[in-house]
């Protein structure tokens, strides 16, 4: 997943905007733990089950982020103010070109790209669930 997302930054030279970043810590997380078990020769059963409900964790948390980024591309609901555009309506000149000047270079609420009509916070979320559904069969197959 992250080399699916440095491989959209980088070579599609898409940023990533405060959201995208979110959704990238429990994907570290996972491949920590990932990591973790493969680096550590002697670990043994009783300490794999727990490690891989952990990486479950992981991926449900930016399945959840990719849920809540994607309704917000989609206007369902508001966004961190941080890095959405807000109501303009009642702005003087003053304070929009403020707004304008104070706002991120990427915004959490504009889609970049989309397949299929599913942004990539979207397929994010497809994704992450699928690999929690794997986390949850390896961890329930060594028990």
């Amino acid at each position: 997943m992250m080399a699916g997302a440095l491989g959209f930054q980088y070579i599609g030279e898409m940023p990533p905007c405060k959201m995208c970043y979110w959704q990238r810590y429990p994907h570290i997380s996972a491949a920590g733990l990932g990591l973790l078990v493969l680096l550590l020769p002697g670990v043994t059963l009783p300490y794999l089950v727990p490690l891989a409900y952990l990486g479950a964790l992981a991926a449900l948390s930016t399945a959840g982020i990719g849920v809540y980024h994607s309704g917000v591309e989609r206007g369902f609901w508001e966004g961190p103010t941080t890095c959405t555009s807000g109501p303009i309506g009642n702005l003087t000149p003053e304070q929009l070109m403020e707004q304008i000047m104070g706002a991120p270079l990427v915004r959490c609420d504009e889609i970049p790209w989309e397949m299929l009509g599913i942004s990539m916070a979207g397929w994010n979320a497809v994704a992450s669930l699928g690999l929690a559904c794997i986390w949850i069969v390896a961890a329930r197959s060594r028990t």
